[in-house]
């Protein structure tokens, strides 16, 4: 899957690519990711995954990110607010998403304001 992009800034157009391929081994289900993962391509991923769920047969489902170039668009824009002397806060994060942050370390990474309210001064 394609999708064109502005780039940030630049008002130049960019292809943003996922390719995702599944491939069934023994009591697993391979998918394999090619290309970035952002807000534009994580749709195709979603619903990949749950395709391959669905078949309710592999015990196990691997996600090869091996050849993932961006997993995260949040890092990257925290990554250049920071260069730039400012910060990226997550503010209100689901449960499930909190959980996430957690669980990958994310969550002292970025600054997690629980009422999005109190971000805005409100």
């Amino acid at each position: 899957m394609s999708i064109w992009s502005c780039a940030p800034g630049t008002g130049k157009v960019r292809l943003v690519e996922l390719k995702v391929s599944t491939q069934l081994q023994g009591d697993r289900a391979i998918v394999a990711l090619i290309g970035e993962i952002d807000l534009y391509t994580a749709p195709r991923l979603q619903s990949e995954l749950a395709a391959a769920l669905a078949s309710g047969d592999p015990a196990r489902l691997v996600v090869d990110m091996s050849a993932v170039e961006s997993q995260n668009v949040l890092l990257a824009a925290h990554r250049r607010a920071t260069e730039q002397g400012g910060s990226l806060e997550l503010a209100g994060p689901r449960p499930a998403v909190r959980k996430i942050l957690q669980v990958t370390g994310l969550e002292t990474v970025f600054t997690v304001i629980e009422d999005p309210a109190t971000a805005v001064g409100q």
